[in-house]
């Protein structure tokens, strides 16, 4: 831009020059302080343009990020999120449900899925709640779009069983819309803690290969066990979770073996997000007996920052892709975040741990570099 317009665009962001002392104002505040809530909701509602933004990102953008990460109840309201699963729930039930708002998607319930949430008829949405499942989407879609500039995969998290086919519902939609037959770039999130797990994962896998697109998931184990637990009982229904933690190691690495094959005929990818050590074992095997390249950018493992460091360490040493999660946003939010994964990792029956002893970790890496 020339002088005038850059005298314009800070002149816009700072108000008028003068003698006085600069100060550091923040506009989209009432006292003055950029907080990035303020940020956030320009961002995504008032359509907030930047002269130099494209020019920022294309040539500040940080190159080892290997994923982009955002969690369906950031962007849209939980209660939303529990009508729109009640409503999809009734479908499942009921296939002659007629729901105006929802578009072509994959198959989000199985006949195996847990339907004891919505036990009688829902009312349909409001005016008010479509607009807002409406601007939930727009939002999902600019994220995945700024993804896709950039082709950075973005995963999607996964949450309870009450809210899950919602979530389900805006990431397949933004699957059908940026995923194409090379690269998926848009990902959704497998809990194989779940009894219906692999029937839903192989179900939306076989409807994206008739879609004729490239689709990705993460597989987790889950971290909500006592909640999903507690609230089948309290429904009168039984628990939506397998019934003995070898069940769910079962249905991990079985869920595993099959998007790894999806690998190798090139029609999916998949990022094993595991701190369980025999899982990430049975992975690798597996991977190097299909033939699957250690780079192929369709298989990543990935860890948490701060926790199974020696396996992290010991898959990146084996040749594998790894990434480590990083969770931002308020410190009271992330430490309930950190206790769930916590949960989450004691119910994977980790052999690593804070407290593994430096002779244990050199006694195992080998296991991951071939000398023994």
């Amino acid at each position: 831009m020339d002088a005038p317009e850059s005298t314009q665009f800070l002149t816009n962001l700072s108000g008028s020059f003068g003698d006085d002392k600069d100060l550091r104002l923040w506009s989209l505040t009432t006292n003055g302080f950029f907080s990035v809530k303020s940020f956030y909701c320009r961002l995504i509602d008032g359509d907030l343009q930047c002269l130099i933004a494209n020019f920022f990102w294309k040539s500040l953008y940080p190159r080892k990020v290997s994923f982009a990460c955002v969690k369906i109840t950031a962007i849209c309201p939980i209660t939303l999120l529990d009508r729109v699963s009640d409503l999809l729930r009734w479908e499942q039930k009921k296939k002659t449900t007629d729901l105006p708002w929802k578009s072509h998607s994959l198959p989000i319930l199985s006949p195996s899925s847990p339907l004891y949430h919505t036990p009688s008829s829902p009312s349909p949405l409001s005016e008010t709640e479509e607009q807002d499942l409406r601007l939930a989407k727009e939002r999902l879609t600019t994220l995945s779009q700024r993804c896709s500039d950039f082709n950075v995969p973005l995963l999607i998290d996964a949450e309870y069983t009450s809210v899950q086919p919602a979530i389900d519902y805006l990431t397949y939609s933004a699957i059908l819309r940026f995923n194409h037959i090379d690269r998926p770039i848009v990902y959704g999130t497998i809990q194989a803690y779940l009894r219906d797990a692999k029937e839903r994962l192989m179900l939306a896998v076989e409807a994206a290969d008739k879609e004729r697109i490239s689709i990705g998931f993460k597989l987790v184990r889950g971290a909500y066990l006592t909640r999903e637990t507690e609230l089948a009982s309290s429904l009168g229904a039984g628990s939506p979770i397998h019934s003995s933690i070898e069940k769910t190691h079962a249905c991990y690495n079985d869920c595993t073996s099959f998007m790894l094959g999806k690998v190798v005929s090139g029609s999916g990818s998949v990022v094993l997000a595991t701190h369980n050590f025999n899982s990430g074992k049975f992975a690798a095997a597996k991977a190097e007996e299909l033939g699957i390249d250690k780079g192929d950018q369709k298989l990543q493992f990935a860890q948490l920052k701060g926790m199974a460091e020696a396996l992290s360490i010991g898959l990146s040493n084996a040749g594998y892709l790894v990434s480590k999660y990083l969770p931002f946003g308020p410190v009271d939010q992330k430490l309930q975040f950190a206790q769930l994964k916590g949960m989450a990792e004691a119910l994977s029956s980790l052999t690593f741990s804070a407290g593994l002893r430096r002779t244990e970790v050199s006694s195992l890496l080998p296991l991951w570099t071939g000398n023994s």
